[in-house]
């Protein structure tokens, strides 16, 4: 291959491209220039005259002269966005907010190991005072930040990569656990988000807070219960916020406004989604998406999918959704077509919004009943544990299961994509197995157990951290224990 008939995929050896890829994501297609040819990518970052794209799972760098001139002026177009986005002042693979720079759970590393050793990757080191909860991670510039319980007080947390130290802790909010259930453990729910030098932090009761990253002082805070009639639910404020632009956003739920905008650098605000009124907020985290020329947010409720306009606050469309008890992971938005799922026996759906805004359903079954460890698209296909049925393969386009695997340490769980393989943490003994990605079965390349474990970690609760790999490092936690991992090639 030659970069004047070829894209330059200089992290994928032995991708050749041709007229049309399969297996990779849908959300644009990028044309070479000088020949016409075509991928299927997402947009990741533009670093100098570079642009950086997600192809399946995988980070690609194409020379930004080898595009299409719409294309070039997309990539620009994209990256000025992103320097006020959720990845503004984060350079590439680092990984600024939940489920990642794209919110899909799938990290752009490359060179990492391609089996793991019988006794697991090796550890380097250990932090032991991340407090109670059940929080991920944001890793940018060398930093890790999480947040967790201390005592009775939330603490934001900031952890030196390179050496497992801590940089600096600060107490935002109180935590008596009373107005939530914390009977399957306490703490926070929530992970944290960084945007140019900012970090936005939400507890289980509700208070939300903006704090210095280098220095972790609090610049300012709310209540979603107090101030917006924010309505928990049973197990408290879950969701990780949203920074777009100027704005950061949340979900209080409640019955004034479901969903509300704040200027991220003082605090005001923006605009109240008055006509969602959604009752309990549950636990879901807002997807921000492009759908029929609009910059949009889409949230999972308990009864409904909705979307509201970015600008305004004003709901574009729903979708009905039979939710029970708890519903929880983020949607997965590709072009007009959104899928969710639920646990609790709900099962997921693909609907199609169209261009009048009216959504209609493509499928919907109990393939996939995903409960709260999340799920990842990789081409046509969607990756995830099912209750009851294990690690599940599912068709993207039919909603049929391609396969599942139901072995002992591969029941019930949080998956993570990085370097093309799958990440699967078994949540009743911490677990971690590494696979392929792949429709045509499951191939296991390596598997080892969490330790530390928290020896006080409630007995109902499990090991529901989700797990992170940027840096060449995986990253776990239970309660106050986080373990770091060198898992580079």
């Amino acid at each position: 291959m030659n970069s004047r008939s070829h894209f330059l995929l200089r992290s994928l050896p032995a991708v050749a491209l041709v007229a049309s890829l399969t297996g990779l994501a849908e959300a644009r297609t990028w044309t070479q220039s000088s020949t016409g040819k075509k991928i299927e990518a997402d947009f990741v970052a533009l670093e100098g005259e570079t642009v950086i794209l997600n192809v399946g799972g995988r980070k690609a760098q194409v020379p930004l002269a080898a595009l299409s001139a719409e294309d070039q002026a997309y990539a620009k177009q994209e990256a000025t966005k992103g320097a006020g986005s959720a990845t503004g002042g984060a350079a590439a693979g680092d990984w600024p907010q939940w489920r990642g720079p794209n919110r899909d759970g799938i990290s752009t590393e490359t060179g990492l190991m391609k089996e793991w050793p019988a006794d697991g990757p090796k550890q380097a080191w250990v932090y032991k005072d991340a407090g109670m909860g059940y929080a991920s991670f944001v890793v940018v510039g060398g930093k890790l930040f999480t947040i967790g319980t201390r005592g009775s007080d939330v603490y934001a947390i900031c952890v030196d990569t390179a050496t497992g130290k801590e940089v600096w802790s600060t107490k935002f909010g109180s935590d008596d656990q009373q107005g939530y259930a914390a009977g399957w453990g306490h703490g926070p729910r929530s992970t944290p988000t960084y945007s140019e030098g900012m970090l936005y932090v939400l507890d289980a009761k509700g208070n939300f807070a903006c704090l210095d990253a280098a220095q972790g002082e609090v610049k300012w805070s709310k209540s979603l219960a107090t101030d917006f009639g924010g309505q928990a639910g049973g197990w408290g404020f879950a969701e990780s916020p949203l920074v777009d632009g100027d704005k950061v956003v949340v979900s209080p739920g409640g019955q004034k406004a479901g969903i509300v905008a704040f200027d991220k650098k003082t605090g005001s605000t923006v605009w109240e989604a008055t006509d969602v009124k959604p009752g309990k907020a549950e636990y879901a985290t807002l997807v921000p998406v492009e759908m029929n020329g609009k910059r949009q947010y889409v949230r999972l409720f308990e009864s409904q999918v909705v979307s509201v306009d970015a600008e305004t606050g004003k709901q574009l469309w729903k979708s009905d959704w039979p939710g029970k008890t708890a519903v929880i992971p983020t949607p997965i938005v590709d072009g007009n077509e959104v899928y969710v799922t639920s646990g609790y026996g709900v099962g997921s759906k693909l609907f199609k919004v169209g261009a009048d805004n009216s959504t209609s359903d493509v499928w919907m079954n109990t393939v996939m009943k995903n409960h709260h460890g999340g799920v990842v698209k990789v081409g046509d296909h969607v990756y995830g544990f099912s209750d009851g049925g294990g690690l599940i393969c599912q068709d993207w386009k039919t909603g049929e299961m391609v396969w599942n695997e139901k072995g002992r340490f591969t029941t019930k769980g949080a998956v993570h994509i990085a370097d093309g393989k799958l990440i699967a943490l078994n949540e009743d003994d911490g677990t971690v197995t590494l696979a392929e990605v792949s429709p045509e079965g499951f191939k296991q390349l390596g598997q080892f157990t969490l330790d530390p474990q928290s020896p006080n970690r409630n007995p109902k609760g499990k090991v529901w951290t989700h797990p992170l790999v940027v840096g060449g490092k995986l990253y776990l936690r239970d309660q106050e224990f986080i373990v770091c991992y060198d898992v580079k090639g």
